[in-house]
């Protein structure tokens, strides 16, 4: 009798009353998905680099005013955050298939696991890459333009982004695209 209600109830998860996924982030039918484990290695990578970047950052030279281009571009944070943001730029301009994250995820990973129970729909996830971008883009600029502390905060906000991925499954960047997806301003295609 309880193997009724699950059954349910797993039904009820992938459908809507409409017939459309639940999940706003599921592959659309006839669409190639992606794993959603492959993302969210890459943020456990990207998390850690990032920790370790703030951690950089704060007892390096990008916290203090008035510190001379030559000795900012040359900080160790500033050269792991450049590094950082060139790779969340390949995963927006390249897509997310062929992010160097995922494409380690595939080759070595992904063949040690079970099948996903659910593919992902690669677009939210490709556009939480330009978000990644253009944070630590934000944090590049800040430290050439020897603002204090801007490096340290924008790597911050990426990490704790990147954290709540790998540890959690919480894609803020791809929660955004379906809030802008679900307000029309993303995702409409005219006709």
């Amino acid at each position: 009798m309880a193997a009724t209600p699950s059954k349910k109830t797993a039904a009820s998860t992938t459908k809507t009353s409409s017939g459309s996924p639940a999940n706003p982030l599921a592959a659309k039918p006839g669409s190639t998905g992606i794993d959603p484990r492959g993302p969210r290695f890459g943020a456990v990578i990207t998390f850690v680099l990032l920790g370790i970047d703030v951690i950089l950052g704060l007892t390096g030279p990008s916290v203090e005013a008035g510190t001379s281009w030559a000795v900012r571009v040359t900080d160790p944070a500033f050269i792991l955050l450049l590094v950082i943001t060139l790779i969340f730029a390949w995963g927006t301009f390249a897509g997310i298939q062929r992010h160097p994250y995922g494409v380690l995820f595939r080759t070595l990973i992904r063949p040690r696991l079970s099948a996903p129970t659910e593919l992902e729909d690669p677009v939210p996830p490709t556009f939480a890459q330009l978000i990644g971008f253009v944070v630590t883009s934000v944090g590049v600029v800040l430290a050439l333009l020897g603002v204090p502390y801007g490096l340290v905060v924008a790597a911050a906000f990426a990490f704790v982004a990147a954290f709540l991925n790998g540890v959690f499954g919480y894609c803020l960047g791809c929660q955004i695209y379906v809030l802008l997806v679900r307000a029309g301003i993303l995702g409409r295609t005219r006709a």
